[in-house]
């Protein structure tokens, strides 16, 4: 039965809600079961007290490679595909791999979590993380595909996890500690797209420029485990069991809604994230200028990050938001499509602020649920199911592309998903809940 929300006061809860699919369920069932076995969440509290300085840098460094194994192959993507004898349709299912990823990995983290903690899952993946950005470079193109699929797969775990982390290890700094995460992620990405084909310069060939962002990685793989060795025992955050309560989401009409809303939403950021730059270059800029205008695109969401989720919980409804910035993307893409090189930085400022519709997506998650464990049961629902739809989507932007011989076609359907974003938005921003 859906109630009015209040949209008036929103707790930081609602600003920490990532892909964290249903490893957020049932946060007080966690506590409670660590307070049987003597470790209530006062040492969780004293965790974020004495270790928290080096936890935090921690999470930033796995925030700042949530995008760069992605993005900085993307800008490179046409001359890795030459030099392997790839094909389009390679490259095609190569862009696909991280969505695809994060709809899998909804699944599968909360339950290798709970088996063996969430700080170490972390800290596997990042090393996995670290390994495969280096195997990647050493073959042909089943080995970039392979090291590929790794390297998500690692990031997808982190993306999941890390979020829960962060609730869990510093509950009274919610929204500092979310803020530092978000952000690290959009410059980690924007980093990536920009500074790769320089490298590639620079170094003399795209495999060492690619392999360089392993040591991020590793960076992050020996922070983290060095502030897992400085917690106090026992106050590492176990993943929480899924709550079984509640009526199935599938039967909510609203619960579509905002898993529509996030699968649109994903599909466009990661066709932007796998393509834009091999479409910019297409319309006669260099590779060096797509990637820093991909690098640009992603910038524009650190600072609307921080701000947009505090401003759109203080309106009665999101629905003005959801068209707002789909309209935004649209404008930058119907450039991009009649005069690419007239205004290319206002192309890529305007789909910049139009991806800020994925904060937008979690606080939806959070605003259309009455309690933690409905929230958790949304986000689970949304992200998972949203990804994997999305995963479709940058595999079928590039065999449009293959098949026409142009980015027309693409980029036409790629502002008919907007158009389909902005209208199921209206539906997904009402202030309601499922």
């Amino acid at each position: 039965m859906s109630h009015e929300s209040r949209t008036e006061s929103v707790p930081d809860r609602l600003i920490v809600q990532d892909a964290s699919s249903t490893a957020g369920a049932g946060r007080n069932d966690a506590i409670s079961r660590a307070g049987e076995s003597g470790t209530g969440a006062g040492s969780v509290d004293r965790a974020a007290a004495t270790g928290g300085g080096l936890l935090l840098v921690g999470v930033a460094l796995a925030a700042a490679n949530m995008r760069p194994a992605v993005t900085s192959l993307s800008s490179v993507l046409g001359g890795v595909r030459d030099s392997l004898g790839a094909g389009a349709t390679w490259a095609s299912v190569l862009t696909s791999v991280p969505t695809l990823c994060f709809g899998v990995a909804g699944i599968s983290a909360p339950v290798l979590a709970r088996r063996w903690g969430m700080q170490r899952v972390v800290g596997v993946a990042l090393g996995l993380l670290t390994l495969a950005m280096l195997v990647r470079v050493t073959g042909g193109a089943a080995t970039v595909f392979a090291g590929t699929v790794v390297a998500c797969g690692a990031i997808a775990m982190c993306n999941v996890l890390i979020p829960v982390v962060v609730k869990d290890s510093f509950p009274n700094r919610v929204g500092m500690a979310t803020g530092i995460y978000t952000t690290a992620m959009a410059a980690g990405g924007s980093i990536g797209s920009a500074f790769t084909p320089w490298l590639r310069t620079e170094l003399g060939g795209w495999r060492l420029a690619l392999a360089t962002w392993s040591v991020l990685a590793l960076a992050a793989f020996v922070i983290w485990a060095a502030a897992g060795r400085n917690a106090p025992a026992g106050s590492s955050p176990s993943a929480p069991s899924c709550s079984k309560e509640g009526k199935s989401l599938a039967r909510s009409p609203l619960a579509w809604a905002v898993t529509g809303y996030f699968a649109m939403q994903s599909l466009v950021a990661y066709v932007i994230m796998g393509w834009l730059p091999e479409v910019f270059k297409s319309a006669g800029t260099g590779a060096g200028t797509a990637g820093a205008l991909l690098g640009l695109v992603l910038l524009i969401g650190v600072p609307i990050s921080m701000v947009l989720p505090p401003l759109v919980t203080r309106t009665n409804g999101q629905s003005v938001w959801t068209v707002g910035l789909a309209a935004t993307a649209i404008a930058g893409f119907l450039g991009i499509l009649l005069a690419p090189m007239a205004a290319p930085v206002l192309w890529a400022v305007l789909i910049g602020t139009g991806m800020s519709a994925f904060p937008l997506a979690l606080v939806l998650i959070s605003l259309r649920s009455s309690n933690a464990a409905e929230t958790s049961r949304l986000s689970g629902m949304a992200q998972s199911t949203g990804y994997l739809i999305a995963s479709t989507g940058p595999f079928l932007f590039g065999v449009l592309h293959n098949t026409t011989g142009s980015w027309t076609a693409s980029l036409v359907v790629l502002i008919g998903v907007l158009a389909v974003q902005a209208i199921i938005g209206v539906f997904a921003g009402r202030p309601r809940t499922v």
